[in-house]
């Protein structure tokens, strides 16, 4: 045997296991822990099969809502509460062990956090009770330091009950430059000016108004950044528009929610940018999918049921699996996807956990 076939032999050899590592993916779910819950777990799930194993957990008051830094060494969750102990937590990731160590908080100083996200130089909070977006910046080591920076939203919206106060429900960081936030009570979706270089955020009008008594809530961009996609909650539509400049063209509306039940919550872009999926609760809960036309615009394919309360889910990065946190069904479900039809079947394989609310894949992995 000569070096060139001997090392080739090596090489094949190896494949196998490498492409078996590319398949587990690092795994961190937030949930409620007025229940019992621990806070945060940190699972290894394979992509290939849908299985997940618990790996290890961390306690953190109310982590409803997470994010990984870029580099997978950091985890941004939120501790949702209801009073001035609302904070943004930095938590240490070990993707190799899949252990999380506390780090820091910084107060939001605005109740419920409820998403948070970051491009590595800042973090920034939607804070829904607060009806506010607070901007923390970001130190070397991954902690965080004070918030430097918060906007208010505003009310005006005709749901008395839902709309009566400012909430602010998602931040999102725009592929161009710009920061969007969903202004829930006021039916618009506000945008900011984003200088990256020294992590500030500049106040530069609003980016579209919304059909009222909507309650816009989650905005996703499609994988060109050319569209947006936006999950109402109180109408239970999606809406379609074109991105560009901080500013939202709208271009279709089309419901999600058939039951009506003023319940709609996430929304997904498959990694192909072929499917759309929201999902919506409160009644008939389930996840609503729509193809999407090379206009950018929706065709409603179908609706598949899940567990109570989806109000979370989210795609694997090979496009394979879709997992919903079922919040008052008290598991995870895995659905298969076809790639091609973007339809939904159950695995059966559920993550069982307490009021999950949150699932995000370490990019790293």
């Amino acid at each position: 045997m000569n070096a060139r076939t001997f090392l080739l032999g090596c090489i094949a050899a190896a494949l196998p296991s490498l492409c078996m590592a590319g398949n587990d993916l690092d795994m961190v779910v937030g949930t409620y822990t007025d229940a019992g819950s621990e806070g945060l777990y940190s699972f290894s799930f394979n992509q290939s099969t849908g299985v997940a194993s618990l790996r290890s957990t961390l306690k953190v008051k109310n982590p409803s809502y997470l994010t990984f830094s870029h580099d997978g060494r950091h985890i941004y969750a939120v501790s949702e509460n209801n009073d001035a102990t609302a904070a943004l937590n930095s938590i240490a990731f070990d993707p190799v062990t899949g252990n999380m160590d506390y780090m820091n908080s910084q107060l939001t100083h605005g109740e419920d956090p409820c998403y948070v996200e970051t491009d590595g130089k800042v973090a920034l909070t939607a804070n829904y009770s607060g009806g506010s977006l607070s901007v923390f910046p970001i130190q070397g080591n991954g902690t965080l330091g004070k918030m430097a920076i918060q906007f208010a939203g505003s009310k005006g919206g005709p749901d008395r009950k839902r709309q009566n106060t400012p909430h602010i429900h998602c931040v999102r960081l725009a592929p161009d430059g710009f920061v969007l936030a969903t202004d829930f009570s006021a039916d618009r979706i506000l945008t900011f000016k984003y200088n990256k270089e020294n992590g500030t955020l500049t106040a530069y009008g609003i980016a579209t108004h919304i059909q009222k008594d909507s309650g816009p809530r989650h905005l996703v961009f499609s994988p060109d950044g050319r569209h947006a996609y936006l999950m109402s909650e109180l109408s239970g539509k999606v809406t379609v528009f074109d991105y560009a400049n901080g500013e939202l063209k709208e271009t279709q509306s089309i419901l999600a929610d058939d039951a009506h039940a003023r319940g709609g919550a996430d929304i997904r872009i498959s990694p192909d940018g072929r499917f759309v999926y929201a999902s919506t609760r409160l009644k008939e809960d389930g996840i609503t999918i729509f193809r999407v036309e090379p206009t950018g615009k929706l065709v409603r394919i179908g609706k598949h049921h899940t567990g109570t309360h989806p109000r979370y889910f989210t795609i694997t990065p090979n496009g394979k699996y879709l997992l919903a946190a079922c919040r008052d069904s008290n598991k995870i479900q895995v659905f298969s996807r076809d790639r091609a039809t973007g339809q939904l079947r159950d695995t059966h394989q559920d993550i069982e956990l307490s009021h999950p609310v949150c699932i995000q894949f370490c990019p790293a992995s």
